[in-house]
């Protein structure tokens, strides 16, 4: 399938409120419109998982970074700029997205990605895009589509026909950054 046809598609979804099933930098993720409250509360109840366990939001460049922080600290930046694989980082107060992202401690997770779907498909919504693990919580994080459970494929409104033979057996490194400059590795 070529990757416009399912940007399009995946587009058309998620403008109406829709989740999608979607393959990332990392792992297969289930996504929506970061700032569609009613669309990321249909991941959580996909998912089974606690509101108070936050989902990670996917960026495609420094204005969407901007839209969503308005303070974002050099070490950010230089982590980013040096990072040999995926990294979230943990950011403070952000901004413009659905309330049920933002964790207790007024933080959110966020990855910039150069991984040309995700990228795209980014570029036509204009607003970051959740991704969390395609599982139920608990469940072990799938390293490929195949092991993706039914549940999980008949509950998103989407299946992002792309990259169904990769596998992928690591997640992103998690790193939070608070805007007193302390560091913290969550997951390497």
């Amino acid at each position: 399938m070529e990757i416009n046809t399912e940007i399009h598609n995946a587009f058309e979804v998620i403008k109406k409120g829709g989740i999608i099933l979607y393959p990332t930098d990392t792992v297969w993720g289930i996504g929506c419109d970061a700032s569609n409250s009613e669309a990321v509360q249909k991941i959580f109840t996909l998912k089974q998982r606690a509101e108070a366990k936050s989902m990670i939001c996917l960026v495609n460049g420094e204005r969407m970074l901007y839209s969503m922080f308005k303070d974002i600290p050099e070490t950010a930046w230089q982590i980013w700029d040096f990072a040999t694989k995926p990294t979230t980082l943990v950011l403070d107060r952000p901004k413009g997205i659905a309330p049920a992202l933002i964790a207790e401690d007024q933080s959110v997770g966020v990855r910039m990605v150069k991984e040309p779907f995700c990228y795209k498909l980014m570029e036509r919504m204009k607003k970051p895009l959740v991704s969390t693990s395609a599982n139920i919580s608990g469940e072990p994080t799938p390293k490929s589509f195949k092991e993706i459970s039914p549940e999980i494929i008949k509950g998103v409104d989407y299946v992002v026909n792309l990259h169904h033979e990769k596998i992928c057996d690591k997640p992103s490194t998690i790193i939070k950054l608070t805007l007193d400059s302390q560091v913290k590795i969550i997951r390497k």
